[in-house]
C-alpha cells in the first residue's frame, strides 16, 4: 500500500472520527469498522461518504432570463434571482484571492474541511453558540440545500436546510467530503462564486460586479473584490446601497486580512481604502415588465410565453423556466420604430387625455409585430397610467376593444372580388338610403332587414369599387354587403384574421348582420393590422408574432409560436385589392397619410358619433394602423357626457391638442405617417404586384328582361340568374307598384345588385337622376 493511499484513508478515517465523535455516534461498534478503514475494508466507508445528492452534483441555480429588442437590446429580465453564471476564469483573480482569503484561506492546501476549525465549530455549536469557519466547500454545500429547498417551496425543508444543529452541520461535513471527491477544488469555487447571494438582488458574481460597480467579474479590482467578498457572510446588513458605511468598514477588514495573509502590501491596501463607493452609479435593475422600457410589450411577450408549450408541460413549469433558466428570448421589435410611434402619440395626446390612442406595425411576410404604442405607456393605478395594452384581445391583457368603422370595408371588397363580381360593377349609391325590408344573405339563408338607414358624407351618385373605396361611400359598400352576403364577408374578415376583443366566434355573432360593412365590432387594433397585412402579403396569412427565438443558457433552441402562414386568399385578389386601396392614399380620404415616395395603400374609418377614427396604411413590406377612441372608462363618463359628437372638433383637456375628428387628418396624418415613414427605412423600397384583369373585371351576366313581372318575381328571375336585387322607387304615371325594369339592363357583374324599378303612382315624370357630387352629409363614413 503506498504512502498516498494511505493518507487517503487516514483522512477519510479522521473525517468520519469527527463526525462521529461529535455526533455521539462513536460507540465499541463503531470503533472497530472505523479503524478498518486504515487496512483493506475502508473502501466501504469511502463509498459511503461518497454519496452525494444530485443537486449537489448539478445544481439547479437559477440564472435570469433576458428579453431582448430586434437589435438585440435588453428590454427587461425575469427572474427569480438576478444571477449571471460565468466561468471560473472570467472571474479577475485578484476577486478569487480576495474571496478566499476572508472565507476560507486554506481551501487549496486542506481537504473538504479544515479539521481544527471544524472541531472548534462543532464544539462550539453544541454549546449553543453558532461559530463559523466553514470551508468554502461546506457553505456552498449549505447554499446548495438551502436553494433547493426555497425551490421545491417547503417551508419544513427550508427549516431543516438552515436550523442550527448538529444533525444539519454533519450532513454537510458528510456532502461536504463526497464534494471534494467528485469534482476539483477550481470546479467547487466557480461554483461558489456564481450561487453566492452578494446583497442587493444581486446573485452571483457576475450580477454583483455589474450591479455594484458597472464592469464584468473579469475586470474587477481590488477594491471592488474586497468590497465583494466582504458581503458573502451577511449580505443584508453590510449592503453598500443600504449601509455604505458598514460596507466600507467590511471591505477594509477583508483588506487587513488580505495584508496578513501577505496576498497584498499595505501600499496596495491603502490605495483600495482610499477609494469609495458611489451609490449613484449602481446600476438598477429592469425586473419584470412594470419597469421594462416598453412595458406593454414585455407584458404580451410574457403572456405569450406563458403558452409556449415548449417551455413546459404547465404555465407553472413554463413561469419557472422563463424565472430560472437563464433563457435568451428575441423579438422583432424595433426600438427606434417603437420610440418613434410612442413620441409621435406623445406629441399629440397626453397620458392624461381622456382618449386611447394606439400605434401597430407588423411585417406582413413574417407576423413578426414591429412596433405596439399607446398613449399610456406607463403600467399603474395613477392618472395617466393604466394595466391594458389597447392593441390586443382581453385574453392578452386588452380592454374591450374599438370599432373599425369603415376599415371594414376592406373585407366586404375581397369578398366581391373572390366571388367573382369584380371592381367596374356600378351602384347608385345615393346619399341617403334605406334598407328595411331589403333582402340580404347569412350564413343560414335569406332574411330582410328590419330597419337600417345608411347616409353618405362623402361623394354619392353612381360608382364602382375603386370610386367607392377611395371616397369611403357608405350607400355603396351597404349595397356591395347586400350582392355578396353578409355572411361571405364576415367569413373573409376572419380568415383573413380580425378578432373580437372580448373573444367569440365572429362569424356566429355578426353574419347575419349588414352593417358589418360600417364596422360595427369592437376589435383588437392588432388584429385588424393582421388582416391587412394579408392583402400586403399577397393573401398569405400570418399570425402576429412577438418571439423570433427562445434560447437556452447552453444555447438549445425551444420551438416558439409559428405565425402559420399559409394562403387563404388567390394572389389575384389580393393584388386587386392592393391596386383598389391604393385609392384613398392618391387621392381619397388617406391622401394626408401618404408617406412621400413609398407606395402605399389601406383605408380610413370613423366611427359613427366620431366615437373613434382610424386610418391604416401598408405596403409589401410593413403594416400598420394608427387610431384614436374616446376612453370608455368610467373616470372619464363625465366628460363625455358634455360631448355627444366625441372627437370632432374636439380641445383635449390635458394636451391642448385640438382634434378635428377625421381619420385621415388626425389619425392618418398626424400619427401614421411619421410613425410609418420611421419604421418603413429599415426595409427596401417594395411595390404592388400588378392585378390580373380578369379579377378587377369579374364575371358578366346578362341581366333578364323584368318588363311585365310582378316584384316576386322578377326578384326570382335575378337570382336564378346570379343577382341579388333591391327595389328602386320611382316616379311613374304607372300604378303603384308596377315593375317598370332594372337598372343595370343588358349585362351586369355576377352577384351584383339590380335595381328593380318600381313606379310609385304619383303620375309625375321622373326626373333625370343627376350624377356626380352631392353635398356632405354630418356623419363621416371615412
Amino acid at each position: 500500500m503506498g504512502l498516498v493511499s494511505l493518507w487517503k484513508r487516514f483522512y477519510s478515517l479522521l473525517i468520519f472520527v469527527v463526525v462521529a465523535v461529535l455526533g455521539g455516534a462513536l460507540t465499541a461498534g463503531l470503533v472497530i469498522p472505523a479503524v478498518s478503514m486504515l487496512t483493506s475494508s475502508g473502501s466501504g466507508v469511502a463509498t459511503a461518504m461518497q454519496a452525494l445528492p444530485i443537486e449537489l452534483e448539478t445544481p439547479p441555480l437559477a440564472e435570469r432570463s433576458r428579453l431582448l429588442n430586434a437589435d438585440g437590446s435588453v428590454l427587461t429580465y425575469f427572474y427569480t434571482e438576478n444571477r449571471y453564471s460565468v466561468p471560473l476564469e472570467k472571474i479577475s483573480p485578484i476577486m478569487r484571492k480576495t474571496q478566499v482569503a476572508i472565507e476560507d484561506h486554506r481551501f487549496y492546501e486542506h481537504g473538504p474541511i479544515d479539521v481544527q476549525a471544524t472541531i472548534r465549530a462543532l464544539v462550539r455549536t453544541s454549546s449553543g453558540i453558532t461559530q463559523g469557519a466553514s470551508s468554502i466547500t461546506q457553505q456552498y454545500v449549505r447554499m446548495v440545500l438551502v436553494n433547493t429547498a426555497e425551490r421545491s417551496k417547503d417551508p419544513l425543508a427550508r427549516a431543516k436546510a438552515t436550523e442550527n444543529t448538529m444533525a444539519r452541520k454533519i450532513r454537510e461535513l458528510r456532502f461536504a467530503a463526497a464534494l471534494e471527491r467528485r469534482f476539483s477544488k477550481d470546479e467547487i469555487l466557480e461554483r461558489y462564486f456564481n450561487i453566492s447571494y452578494y446583497g442587493d438582488g444581486a446573485y452571483g458574481i457576475e450580477a454583483a460586479a455589474r450591479h455594484y460597480f458597472g464592469v464584468s467579474a473579469a475586470d474587477l479590482d481590488l477594491a471592488q473584490s474586497a468590497m465583494l467578498a466582504g458581503l458573502v457572510r451577511n449580505p443584508v446588513t453590510t449592503n453598500p446601497v443600504r449601509f455604505p458605511k458598514m460596507a466600507i468598514e467590511r471591505r477594509n477588514d477583508v483588506l487587513d486580512r488580505m495584508v496578513e495573509l501577505k496576498l497584498v502590501t499595505e501600499a496596495e491596501a491603502a490605495e483600495a481604502k482610499a477609494q469609495g463607493f458611489d451609490v449613484k452609479k449602481v446600476r438598477k435593475y429592469k425586473l419584470g415588465c412594470a419597469n421594462a422600457e416598453f412595458p406593454f410589450i414585455c407584458d404580451y411577450a410574457w403572456r405569450t410565453l406563458m403558452k409556449t408549450e415548449s417551455l413546459g408541460a404547465t404555465e407553472a413549469e413554463r413561469e419557472d423556466r422563463v424565472l430560472r433558466g437563464g433563457l435568451t428570448i428575441k423579438t422583432q421589435i424595433d426600438p427606434k420604430a417603437q420610440r418613434k410611434a410612442e413620441k409621435t402619440i406623445k406629441k399629440l395626446i397626453s397620458a392624461k387625455d381622456p382618449v386611447v390612442s394606439v400605434i401597430v406595425m407588423l411585417e406582413p411576410k413574417t407576423g413578426q409585430i414591429v412596433a405596439m404604442a399607446q398613449n399610456r405607456t406607463k403600467m399603474g393605478k395613477k392618472k395617466g397610467q393604466t394595466f391594458y395594452n389597447y392593441a390586443v384581445s382581453h385574453a392578452m391583457g386588452g380592454a374591450e376593444g374599438y370599432q373599425g368603422g369603415s376599415t371594414f370595408k376592406a373585407f366586404v371588397a375581397a369578398a366581391a372580388l373572390e366571388n367573382e363580381m369584380g371592381a367596374y360593377g356600378i351602384f347608385d349609391a345615393k346619399a341617403r338610403m334605406s334598407f328595411g325590408g331589403e333582402t340580404f344573405k347569412s350564413c343560414d339563408g335569406t332574411f330582410k332587414q328590419k330597419k337600417w338607414n345608411v347616409v353618405n358624407a362623402s361623394p354619392s351618385g353612381r360608382m364602382n369599387m375603386f370610386r367607392g373605396v377611395q371616397s369611403s361611400v357608405n350607400t355603396y359598400f351597404a349595397q356591395l354587403i347586400q350582392a355578396v352576403g353578409v355572411c361571405e364577408s364576415v367569413k373573409m374578415a376572419k380568415r383573413l384574421g380580425l378578432e373580437m376583443s372580448m373573444g367569440g366566434d365572429l362569424v356566429k355573432k355578426y353574419g347575419a348582420i349588414p352593417s358589418f360593412t360600417l364596422g360595427a365590432v369592437e376589435i383588437t387594433p392588432l388584429s385588424l393590422v393582421e388582416a391587412y397585412a394579408t392583402f400586403a402579403n399577397r393573401g398569405v396569412h400570418c399570425e402576429p408574432l412577438i418571439l423570433k427565438s427562445v434560447e437556452g443558457r447552453d444555447g438549445t433552441p425551444y420551438k416558439v409560436p409559428s405565425a402559420n402562414c399559409k394562403r387563404v386568399l388567390s394572389k389575384g385578389v389580393a393584388d386587386a385589392m392592393n391596386r383598389i386601396f391604393q385609392g384613398p392614399y392618391t387621392g381619397g380620404t388617406a391622401r394626408s397619410a401618404q408617406v412621400p415616395g413609398v407606395q402605399m395603400a389601406g383605408k380610413t374609418g370613423t366611427v359613427p358619433d366620431n366615437r373613434a377614427i382610424w386610418t391604416v396604411g401598408y405596403n409589401p413590406e410593413l403594416a400598420a394602423a394608427a387610431m384614436i377612441s374616446y376612453d370608455s372608462h368610467p373616470d372619464y363618463k363625465k366628460f363625455w357626457k358634455r360631448r355627444p359628437s366625441y372627437l370632432r372638433n374636439l380641445r383635449l383637456p390635458a394636451s391642448h391638442t385640438y382634434l378635428s375628428g377625421f381619420s385621415g387628418g388626425d389619425a392618418g396624418n398626424r400619427l401614421l405617417r411619421p410613425a410609418f415613414a420611421k419604421a418603413i427605412k429599415a426595409y427596401p423600397k417594395a411595390r404592388f404586384s400588378t392585378p390580373p384583369e380578369s379579377v378587377l373585371r369579374g364575371e358578366w351576366l346578362r341581366v333578364p328582361s323584368c318588363t311585365g313581372m310582378s316584384i316576386g318575381g322578377c326578384r326570382a328571375a335575378l337570382e336564378r340568374a346570379g343577382f341579388s336585387s333591391h327595389l328602386d322607387e320611382v316616379e311613374s304615371p304607372e300604378e303603384k307598384g308596377t315593375v317598370l325594369g332594372t337598372d343595370p339592363s343588358g349585362k351586369a357583374p355576377k352577384l351584383s345588385s339590380v335595381a328593380i324599378k318600381i313606379s310609385d303612382g304619383k303620375g309625375k315624370k321622373p326626373d333625370e337622376e343627376p350624377e356626380g357630387d352631392q353635398p356632405d352629409d354630418e356623419d363621416s363614413d371615412d
